[in-house]
């Protein structure tokens, strides 16, 4: 199967086709275009080896922000800034995800607080293949983001990003979410363990994680605390 993280895959599309000129209104037909045709070229490139197409849509409202409010806080920040016309750009892309639903042969799963990377994560360990089991099916993640690579543990999943047309691949997926884990994620707003949890929005700087604090454990009570935050918010399952 191949799935598609559809929110970052299309809007890094998206913003791959407008480069500098980020003024350009973005036309509902041409994104409608731009996304067909993006669909199209997976199923020719990958469909004869890995199968059906599966589309994973974000939900609003994400059960990570619930338990942590500082999650992705800065990425609106950043848009209510930019010369893009964000509103727009995702009506248009949930007009398009209904009509996904509605008119083509693609399963299009979106769950309520949930985002896309929790969906793909439950049907990879629903469908994964532990390194001695037999043969499973062939699994696909279309997404350039990173955050997937916990899911490489799986022999049967790869992984790769249309966007940079580059295959994704770590050959320690386990020390890569635990590191990750401590290191914390500045994309999505999340600091290191060792820095408080409003650092990103309150332009703060995180405190220093050395590669012997990566090594060692984590004792005190307050690195534990923030370890478990971060553990929550890094783990894609749902």
């Amino acid at each position: 199967m191949i799935i598609i993280d559809f929110n970052q895959v299309m809007i890094s599309n998206l913003m791959m086709q407008l480069g500098n000129h980020t003024n350009i209104p973005v036309e509902e037909g041409l994104f409608r275009h731009m996304v067909m045709n993006s669909l199209r070229s997976y199923k020719q490139k990958f469909g004869n080896e890995y199968g059906e197409i599966i589309i994973a849509c974000d939900d609003k409202n994400y059960w990570r922000k619930q338990i942590f409010p500082y999650y992705k806080a800065n990425r609106k920040k950043t848009r209510d800034n930019s010369e893009i016309n964000w509103t727009h750009v995702f009506d248009v892309f949930n007009k398009i995800k209904t009509e996904l639903r509605e008119n083509f042969p693609y399963r299009v799963i979106q769950i309520e607080t949930a985002e896309a990377d929790d969906i793909i994560a439950t049907i990879v360990q629903e469908h994964g293949r532990e390194l001695c089991s037999k043969d499973h099916e062939k699994i696909l993640i279309l997404s350039g983001d990173k955050d997937y690579i916990q899911l490489h543990r799986y022999a049967n999943v790869r992984q790769y990003d249309p966007t940079r047309k580059k295959w994704i691949t770590h050959n320690n997926p386990d020390r890569y979410l635990y590191e990750h884990i401590l290191k914390g994620d500045a994309g999505d707003g999340i600091p290191n363990v060792l820095s408080d949890g409003d650092t990103f929005v309150t332009d703060k700087r995180q405190r220093p994680l050395t590669q012997k604090r990566l090594t060692c454990s984590m004792k005190t009570d307050t690195i534990a605390w923030k370890k478990t935050i971060n553990q929550t918010l890094s783990e894609i399952n749902f």
